[in-house]
């Protein structure tokens, strides 16, 4: 090859670094379409209508834990309570329903929800306590405190509404998630609110550089006070969506999507030290996490090798994107 020919070839992938470093959502659309043709050639005939609403109906919830991961991670943070938070709530709820009815209910499970995002906002905010400590601390009390709830509360029974059943389970026109009726305008919000809003554009600069951010005056710790708290209601809100999507409550219901929480977000782009991402990534990355499940389960892998599979394909798909997005 000709040194000519060489510069070409090097100005080309540079160019197509440069445009998909522009719009980082594209290889992660491709790689979504991949894995369901990819699917689809593992079992022919699992692609249909009822498949897409039953896998956007069981990402949905992953993907509102995500924007709890997706906002804390962009600070430089990181809220290892979500899922613990998530299952907290469905089973708060679960359990009031028949006392206080079904709104009742949501308030009474958003409550504690919003109260564990202000004790971890005030630690990591006020007191400095690393995120990663604060809400891992704060995660095992929960849990704890959901044990002795259920104890108590041993004969009291739990019921998920019709309303929550509705929202979370079933479908508009045979084919869309009523689910999306609560994600679509949340979603939106977010999206929105985090490139458009004073606040979203706080959480950018409080990641970028936080110590550049409090000598312009930022307030940082009522920054990541307020940040917390909207993480804690989202986190609840996830749980009792997918409580509808389920049928059921436990105090462990959500917990086993932590870890996809944090994986839907590193695999949307959005950088651990902060300062780089969005939501729209994190979309993706919770469906692509639901599509990547389901290709497991057709394959009938032992779960240790689904777990391996798993982690190891999470890992190449992070360590691939962000190489194919960073600076040229």
């Amino acid at each position: 090859m000709s040194a000519q020919a060489a510069s070409a070839e090097r100005r080309a992938a540079g160019t197509a670094r440069s445009w998909l470093r522009d719009r980082p959502i594209v290889p992660l659309f491709l790689l979504l379409i991949g894995l369901v043709a990819l699917l689809e050639v593992v079992q022919p005939g699992i692609v249909s209508p009822s498949w897409v609403s039953s896998t956007v109906r069981f990402a949905v919830p992953l993907a509102i834990l995500a924007a709890c991961q997706t906002m804390t991670m962009l600070t430089g943070g990181i809220d290892l309570s979500v899922a613990v938070v998530a299952s907290m709530s469905s089973y708060v709820m679960a359990t009031n329903v028949s006392d206080v009815g079904w709104f009742g209910a949501v308030v009474l499970a958003l409550i504690p929800a919003a109260a564990v995002g202000l004790v971890n906002g005030i630690g990591v905010g006020i007191f400095r306590v690393h995120p990663l400590i604060m809400t891992i601390s704060t995660s095992l009390i929960v849990s704890g405190l959901v044990n002795v709830y259920a104890r108590l509360n041993i004969t009291g029974g739990t019921r998920v509404p019709p309303e929550i059943s509705f929202l979370g389970g079933q479908t508009l026109f045979g084919f869309l998630p009523n689910n999306l009726l609560v994600f679509v305008p949340l979603a939106i919000v977010i999206l929105v609110a985090l490139r458009g809003s004073g606040y979203g554009r706080l959480l950018y600069a409080v990641g970028d550089n936080e110590i550049a951010a409090r000598l312009a005056g930022v307030r940082v710790g009522h920054v990541l006070v307020v940040l917390y708290v909207i993480s804690g209601v989202l986190a609840g809100l996830a749980g009792l969506i997918y409580a509808g999507v389920i049928g059921s409550a436990t105090g462990r219901l959500v917990d086993p999507y932590l870890l996809p929480s944090v994986a839907a977000v590193v695999i949307g782009g959005t950088s651990i030290f902060g300062g780089r991402g969005g939501y729209a990534g994190s979309i993706v990355g919770a469906l692509i996490l639901t599509v990547l499940v389901t290709l497991l389960n057709v394959l009938q892998a032992p779960e240790a090798i689904r777990q391996i599979l798993f982690g190891a394909i999470i890992l190449a798909v992070a360590a691939t994107y962000t190489r194919i997005t960073q600076d040229a």
